[in-house]
């Protein structure tokens, strides 16, 4: 489904099948946006003609430049096939690089300066920044700008966390008793709760996506790859029945408009802590859904369907813990000490007499 439209935001195609955009408040003049749309540069363009600003000159590159090289792949189906999340990631990314080292010719751009770009950056960042570079480069050297990719065989090791902390049983029925049914707040919980959802999506689902009691929705990012198909828990129709919910997003507005992933990020952040429940988010919930599943004897492959998941590495981690457990409970009662007047084999493998 399409994100809403920002306000004042209008479309329209020209006879040669071009597509324009403008922004035009009532009656007031058309304000042409060149930059392409999804892009920091056509956020940038949107706010300043609000704010009545005339439109920045377009930069123009030098030819066989990073920049330029840049400014080409961002025109590509290897560009515009990346969810929108990863494109806005990577152009705040470039917006840095590109401040220091736009105008530096390809040949300058050797495996050393990508080390360095890394060495630059703490672990994280660093990775992103050669995911970054390496899609480019990647692109570059099948469109022949290029002849070697110099971020090839190049990783950055993931620093070990714990990643974000997950939910207790406990503090999901704190959440639950704070948050009645009949509040935006539960919407948002038993969304996050009873789908297992990443944010992003949570804030894409609406009633289009329900029929006959099932959910199926394309997942943000796997840009229509993967399609998760979910069945509506009762749990999750009592929720959506109390609502209040929108008509395009179930996670919705006071006036039941929908909103982005970032503005319910913090909204639910609002949330837990007036419940009392810090340092918690979605994706903690995410993962306690997990837990829950894999307690209750999901498989791998069940796994990797509920959450959008590919491969099995991520399910085995949940799966993983929940046969440790349920082994440790079977089997725990074999620790216990035995019965008067039975014999044991010692370590030496003769018997000893317990009576």
């Amino acid at each position: 489904m399409p994100r809403p439209r920002p306000p004042h935001l209008h479309k329209e195609t020209s006879r040669h099948g071009k597509t324009v955009w403008y922004v035009r408040e009532g009656k007031g003049p058309r304000i042409r946006i060149k930059a392409a749309y999804g892009t920091l540069e056509f956020d940038e363009a949107y706010q300043d003609a609000l704010n009545g600003k005339s439109p920045r000159p377009a930069d123009k590159a030098v030819k066989g430049s990073l920049e330029w090289l840049w400014m080409l792949y961002r025109q590509t189906g290897a560009w515009t096939e990346l969810s929108l999340a990863t494109r806005k990631q990577r152009e705040n990314i470039m917006r840095g690089v590109l401040k220091t080292g736009g105008n530096q010719p390809l040949s300058k751009i050797t495996s050393k300066a990508i080390d360095q770009g890394i060495e630059r950056r703490k672990a994280f960042a660093g990775r992103h920044f050669l995911d970054t570079m390496r899609g480019m480069f990647k692109w570059a050297v099948g469109a022949q700008h290029i002849s070697a990719d110099p971020t090839m065989g190049k990783k950055v090791r993931k620093p070990k966390t714990r990643g974000f902390p997950e939910w207790t049983e406990e503090e999901l029925e704190q959440y639950e008793r704070y948050w009645p049914l009949g509040t935006r707040e539960r919407v948002m919980f038993g969304v996050f709760c009873f789908t297992g959802l990443r944010r992003g999506d949570a804030a894409r689902l609406g009633r289009q996506h329900i029929r006959n009691g099932v959910i199926a929705l394309d997942t943000e990012k796997s840009q229509g790859q993967m399609r998760v198909t979910i069945p509506v828990l009762p749990e999750l129709a009592d929720i959506i029945a109390a609502g209040p919910i929108g008509e395009l997003s179930i996670i919705a507005s006071k006036k039941g408009q929908p909103l982005r992933k970032e503005v319910i990020g913090n909204l639910f952040k609002q949330a837990c802590e007036a419940a009392g429940i810090f340092g918690k988010s979605a994706h903690g919930i995410r993962k306690a859904a997990a837990t829950r599943a894999a307690n209750n004897g999901a498989t791998e492959k069940t796994l990797d369907a509920i959450f959008g998941w590919e491969g099995g590495d991520m399910a085995k981690l949940y799966t993983k813990t929940a046969d440790r457990k349920r082994l440790a409970a079977e089997h725990m009662g074999k620790l216990s000490k035995p019965e008067a007047g039975t014999s044991i084999p010692s370590p030496e493998g003769k018997v000893r007499d317990r009576s």
